[in-house]
């Protein structure tokens, strides 16, 4: 079962940083030719190698921290219209994936 959460959590994380990159860069940015908001994606890379190798202390962190994406992304899907909100809908998914993912490998996880 821990396989699978791991599994789940690093393809939620990195799907995210994609979406992010994709998002602001080409899809929907804010400003036309793109935003400096690509940056958002830079912290997602802090615990990035810490999930990929199963390190319990970064999934503990790492839910807590992921939950301001979530807040953005129903921010972005309450104002935000067409495209941009379709983006924030799928950025809340992958975040409620991760943080569940996280949460439940960090507790099957323990010693």
């Amino acid at each position: 079962m821990t396989r699978i959460l791991r599994f789940s959590a690093s393809v939620s994380l990195i799907s995210l940083i994609m979406l992010c990159i994709a998002w602001e860069g080409w899809l929907a940015p804010l400003r036309p030719g793109g935003s400096l908001l690509i940056l958002k994606a830079v912290p997602l890379l802090f615990p990035l190698f810490g999930i990929l190798r199963g390190k319990r202390y970064t999934y503990q962190w790492s839910s807590m921290f992921i939950l301001l994406w979530f807040i953005e992304g129903i921010v972005r899907a309450w104002s935000d219209a067409g495209i941009a909100a379709h983006l924030a809908i799928a950025e809340i998914v992958l975040v409620l994936t991760f943080f569940f993912s996280a949460i439940f490998y960090a507790r099957l996880s323990r010693s």
